[in-house]
This record gives structure tokens, C-alpha cells and sequence, in this order.
């Protein structure tokens, strides 16, 4: 470990002004040097960098500014007061990602193996207190060993501050968390608070309880990646919003969502230059989508079809695929996407999805975000495990944020749009400024098989020809109640359009609804299900 500069015997200290600049040169050498040559080589034999390299692969060149670089913690008894490094295991400052203030802190792991002790803590509330006063988005590093045990129940007091600054500034400035190494207990908490997760293969884990408790109490035995590795929180848990397989890409797409992203809720999000023209039909959407009900189609081909330059970044990629969160651009200007998935289960919401839908819903709306919603919604999903599970207070989730939210909503009926699924999926009777469908649209209570066979069924089984009767009741149904102009005739949706011209549509009545402004009820906050 790099040794660390004592202040000199002599109090005065140096006499001149060159000799106290000398001094001070020599301090932020050894700061910036961290322990040594031999610790940074045993970070990079585990394929991680170190703190300050991971800065600089967030920030822009030569932007960063740290604080309390000479931080050093106070603590004594087991061996601390001998071991009193600078920076107390975390950088803390902040520098620009494309020119903007971002306020980022990262853990040095080669430092108490990251371990947050009350030094530690301090740092990381004062950087968090700034992002939130400068009113700029806060990036979070992590690769530490949870509380530093030899602090005791003060590191535990460090990481209530942190949740309760990670709270306060929920839905007020973007917080990103990225996990670069393993973060166990508490460590895992705050991440959790925040407002997307970044996670790296193989070095990144997340836990309450490590393998070894895991087995100690249950007898379950599983390994460290197993437990709580990115791929376990990017297609199960639900925890990881983003995962890849080096620092270097995961810190570019970091970059890359904070490029869509406002400094804070009270501006909106960065609107960019687009080449790709507003008029531009896409008469590809004909082809892409079949009219018939019952055909599969990949969702990620109309969205490319319709966003500026066919570019998206999905949120939650492997995580509840019967639907797809997305971030992209329409004229430049960043729209979040909903839309059902009839790839996956049919495109069915269930409890996964419902809870996805609903966490992405309030991100848009707390960030000025405008909301396109494409609809190809079956239903919700049947079954036990889905009612033992609790879809309706799952599913309330998402009708609650739709309903909740402020933000333009616009609402698009690609295909079928059946039963409480389609109230949920942002309706016009729940909120949405304009409603627009396809001439392939089906929107009724459910399927015609399934309302026929409820509405006619004593006359069904006492016709002749039952299966003749059935079908003929199926396409009266059908031409009754499902017609695609049913629902514009109730005004129900503003208008049929052509597919083509979907684009086009979208980028006109998002333009109009720029200036939308909506007040909710004076109330401390809502009581959402949960």
C-alpha cells in the first residue's frame, strides 16, 4: 500500500508559498496513485477497472472535478488507525457526458475493498446533496464489500443516508447505478432505489445474503453469479435493466442514456437534430403486422420502422419480453415506447409485465418524457399462479401510472385490443390525448370465439349443426362489434389511420402536444398498489 503523506513534524510546516505547493503536489500524487502498483494489478487480473479509469470512460475528457480527495476516515481499533489512505476507498465529483453536468461517485476496491465506513458515507451524501441542489444526474459506481465491519453500526448509519438522499431525489434528477463488481447488503439497497441498473457479467453481483448464508440457513448450495450474477437480475429477478459483457460497452451505453435523458424534471429531455424526415412513410408496417389476430410478429420491427433512424434503447430487454419498454427519438425528440409483444405469450400482460409497464410509465412521466403506447393486447393471462400471484394488484400497478401520469400520452390500436387489457394499456377512457388505430383493429370485451360462445351459448347447443351455428354467430358478432370503425364511431379512438402514415401522425400530435399541461390534485402523494 502506497504510503500516505503525514503532515510535517514541524506545524508551520513549509515556509514559502512554493514549498506549500510542493506539499500539496506530493499529497495529490499519492491520492491519485490509490495503494499502489500492486493493488491495481490485482484489479485488472479480475478483468475490472479501476475507479478513476471507469470515470474516465463516463465523463467527458478531461471534465472531472473531485471533492474531498483528501478525505480520510477517523475510525480506530482493528488495525484502522494505522491504515488511513486518502479518499477513504471512494472518488466523489463531477465532470460532463456530452457537455452536460453529471455528478458521479465510484468505489475504489483496492481501498477496504470498497467497504463504506462513515468517512466514506459522508462523501457519498455531500456528492449526492450537490447533484440534487445543482440539479444534475447522479451516476453511481459500485464495487465495494458492503459496510466496513470494523466501523460497526456508524457504516450502517451511512447507508440510511444514502437511501434517504436516493429517495428524496426520486423523480427529481436521473439515477443511474452501475454495478462493476459484487455489492451484498446494503450496498444492494440503494440501487435499488434508483432509476435504472447497469450491470457487467461475471464481476457484477448483487445480494442480501451472500452463498454462504444462503446455504447455512436453507442448506441451498449456489454460486456467487448464480445467486445474484447480471444475467440471474437481467431474465428473472427483474433488478438489472441493462446488462453487458465489459466495462468499456456497458459505461458507453450509460453515456448513451443519460444522451435521452433530462438534467432534472424540470426541463425536458435533449432533443437532437434528425435526418431522418418526419413525413417518412413506412409502408413496410403493412407487411410487417398480419391481419390476422392469431399470427405472431416481432414488435421491435414496427418500433424500428417508426423512431428517427430505426434506433431504440430497450429497457429491460430480457426481463417480462411480453412487453417492450423502450427510450427513443421521433423528430429528434425522445419518446418512451410501450408496447405489447404478440411474439411473446401472445403479447398477454401478466404480473411481470404489469410491473415493468408500470415502473417504466412513472420514469416518462416523472422526466417530462412523452408516452407512445402500441397495442396488440390479447388480454390479461389466465391461471391460478397468475390470480395466487396477484395480477389485479400487479395490474393496478400499471393502470395506476397510466392514469397518474401527465406527461402527452398517445395510444396507438395496432391489432387486437381485448377486455381490461385495453383499458390498461392507456384507453382514451383512462387518460390518453389521442387514440388512433389501425384499420386492422379489434377492440371488444374479448374474442369473438369467447363472446359468442358466452352470449349464444343456449342457442349454440340447441342448433342442428352446433359448429355451423357457432361459426355463424362468430361472424355476426364480429361484424357487429369488432368492425375496425366500431370504436371511432363511439369516439372512442380519434381516428383510423393508414399504417404508412403512423409515423408521420405521431410526430404531428406529439408536436401539438408540447405544451400540454395537466394538474393533478393537491395531496402530500398518491397511495399506488403495491
Amino acid at each position: 500500500m502506497a504510503t500516505v503523506l503525514e503532515p510535517s513534524a514541524d506545524l508551520a510546516g513549509p515556509s514559502d508559498a512554493r514549498g506549500r505547493l510542493a506539499e500539496l503536489e506530493a499529497a495529490r500524487a499519492l491520492a491519485l496513485a490509490g495503494p499502489g502498483h500492486k493493488a491495481t494489478q490485482a484489479q485488472h487480473s479480475k478483468g475490472k477497472l479501476t475507479a478513476r479509469e471507469r470515470i474516465g470512460l463516463l465523463l467527458d475528457e478531461g471534465s472531472f472535478r473531485e471533492v474531498e480527495q483528501f478525505r480520510r476516515h477517523r475510525a480506530s481499533g482493528f488495525g484502522l488507525e494505522g491504515n488511513r489512505p486518502y479518499t477513504d476507498g471512494v472518488v466523489t465529483g463531477w465532470g460532463t457526458v456530452e457537455g452536460r453536468t453529471v455528478f458521479v461517485y465510484a468505489h475504489d476496491f483496492r481501498i477496504f475493498g470498497g467497504a463504506l465506513g462513515e468517512a466514506h458515507a459522508q462523501k457519498i451524501h455531500k456528492i449526492m446533496d450537490m447533484a440534487l441542489a445543482a440539479g444534475a444526474p447522479l451516476v453511481s459506481l459500485n464495487d465495494g464489500a458492503g459496510a466496513r465491519i470494523q466501523e460497526g453500526v456508524g457504516a450502517l448509519a451511512g447507508y440510511g443516508g444514502i437511501f434517504r438522499r436516493n429517495t428524496r431525489a426520486s423523480g427529481v434528477i436521473p439515477q443511474i447505478s452501475v454495478m462493476l463488481g459484487p455489492c451484498a447488503g446494503g450496498a444492494a439497497y440503494s440501487p435499488a432505489l434508483t432509476d435504472f441498473v447497469f450491470m457487467v457479467r461475471r464481476s457484477a453481483q448483487m445480494f442480501i445474503t451472500g452463498p454462504d448464508v444462503v446455504k447455512t440457513v436453507t442448506g441451498e448450495e449456489i454460486t456467487h453469479n448464480g445467486l445474484g450474477g447480471a444475467d440471474v437480475h437481467a431474465e428473472t429477478s427483474g433488478v438489472a435493466h441493462f446488462v453487458y459483457d465489459d466495462e468499456e460497452t456497458c459505461l458507453a451505453e450509460v453515456r448513451y442514456l443519460l444522451s435521452m435523458l433530462p438534467s432534472n424534471n424540470r426541463v425536458a429531455p435533449p432533443v437532437v437534430r434528425s435526418a431522418d424526415p418526419p413525413g417518412r412513410r413506412s409502408p413496410a408496417l403493412l407487411d410487417l403486422v398480419p391481419a390476422e389476430g392469431s399470427r405472431p410478429y416481432d414488435m421491435h420491427e414496427v418500433i424500428a420502422e417508426l423512431v428517427d433512424d430505426g434506433e431504440f434503447l430497450e429497457v429491460h430487454e430480457r426481463w417480462a419480453r411480453n412487453i417492450v419498454c423502450a427510450l427513443a427519438r421521433l423528430d429528434g425528440s425522445v419518446v418512451g415506447v410501450v408496447a405489447s409483444q404478440p411474439q411473446v405469450l401472445a403479447g398477454v400482460l401478466d404480473i411481470e409485465a404489469s410491473e415493468k409497464a408500470a415502473r417504466f410509465v412513472q420514469m416518462c412521466d416523472a422526466f417530462n418524457i412523452p408516452i407512445v403506447t402500441l397495442l396488440d393486447v390479447p388480454g390479461f393471462l389466465p391461471g391460478v399462479g397468475q390470480e395466487h400471484g396477484g395480477i389485479i394488484r400487479h395490474g393496478a400497478k400499471l393502470l395506476y401510472a397510466y392514469c397518474n401520469a401527465t406527461v402527452p400520452r398517445i395510444s396507438v390500436i395496432l391489432r387486437k385490443a381485448y377486455g381490461g387489457a385495453y383499458i390498461v394499456m392507456d384507453s382514451q377512457s383512462i387518460g390518453a390525448d389521442l387514440s388512433f388505430a389501425w384499420p386492422t383493429n379489434e377492440i371488444a370485451v374479448m374474442g369473438a370465439e369467447g363472446a359468442a360462445g358466452v352470449i349464444f351459448r343456449k342457442q349454440i347447443a340447441a342448433a342442428a349443426d352446433p359448429e355451423a351455428a357457432r361459426a355463424r354467430l362468430v361472424k355476426e358478432y364480429k361484424a357487429e362489434l369488432m368492425h375496425p370503425y366500431y370504436a371511432a364511431e363511439r369516439g372512442l379512438v380519434d381516428d383510423v389511420i393508414d399504417p404508412a402514415a403512423t409515423r408521420e401522425v405521431l410526430i404531428g400530435s406529439l408536436a401539438m402536444l408540447r405544451s400540454k399541461h395537466a394538474d393533478l390534485p393537491s395531496r402530500k402523494h398518491g397511495n399506488p398498489p403495491q
